[in-house]
């Protein structure tokens, strides 16, 4: 196994009444390199500095486990402008605030304590783990969570440097996309969406995740019928666990 960084991503919902929910997608800008111009949903890397919250807010949660929510919460601020995670939600001019002091390189625990905000780590729904097994320059065990958007947000806006442009799209919409070759979508991501494509609505798929255990899920390469396919478990929630090695994007 190649050395992993821990990681967080949040897949944010936006329920809509009669049709199904949609999802904050984001573009990778193509000069990173991890993942590079693939639609991916906000997150990032968990920071050391993100262990002070961690402990002030997990409330019963294992450390490790509040540290990656916690990043969740910074990762999405930073990247889209959305608070969520924070007890009583936030105004979006200090959301803004905020975003902007992060961007300068200002730490998430300085700037709680500063506003004295607190956190809201429930708020987050364990949806996955993902820790692929790639030869690649950057290999992050990643923990995907759900969240639902209030519908009094405001609009989220990329951030213009890791990640180029940003979308609300239903799951099925997104897959549509990546089937019709206008958008790259690498295997979790794509094994995420068909997963949450089987659900109209962030309650019925939150009740889906809070049913099965959380399993770290790392692919592997196994011939089929004569061809490689690259595979995950049967029984984590995944109506789809192979698919062609040649048609898979592992990393970009």
């Amino acid at each position: 196994m190649h050395p992993a960084r821990a990681a967080a991503t949040l897949v944010i919902f936006r329920d809509r009444p009669g049709e199904a929910a949609e999802l904050l997608m984001m573009e990778r800008s193509r000069s990173m390199d991890f993942a590079g111009g693939a639609l991916v949903f906000p997150g990032g890397a968990v920071d050391a500095d993100d262990a002070g919250p961690a402990e002030l807010f997990s409330h019963g949660l294992e450390l490790e486990e509040a540290a990656a929510r916690v990043a969740a919460v910074r990762e999405t601020l930073e990247e889209c402008g959305l608070a969520l995670g924070f007890s009583g939600g936030l105004e979006p001019a200090l959301a803004a605030l905020l975003r902007a002091r992060l961007a300068a390189g200002e730490g998430f625990a300085a700037l709680l304590a500063e506003y004295e905000l607190a956190l809201d780590l429930q708020q987050l729904v364990p949806f996955a783990r993902w820790l692929p097994n790639v030869k690649h320059k950057r290999n992050y065990d990643t923990r995907f969570y759900l969240a639902r958007l209030a519908d009094d947000s405001h609009e989220p806006c990329a951030d213009a440097t890791e990640n180029v442009s940003l979308f609300w799209a239903s799951a099925r919409d997104v897959l549509a996309r990546a089937d019709r070759g206008d958008a790259k979508v690498i295997f979790p991501t794509r094994r995420n969406l068909e997963r949450l494509a089987q659900f109209g609505d962030f309650a019925s798929v939150s009740a889906h995740a809070r049913s099965i255990a959380v399993r770290t899920i790392t692919p592997w390469v196994e011939e089929r019928g004569g061809i490689e396919h690259l595979c995950i478990p049967e029984g984590c929630g995944y109506p789809v666990t192979t698919e062609a090695l040649a048609t898979a994007l592992r990393a970009l």
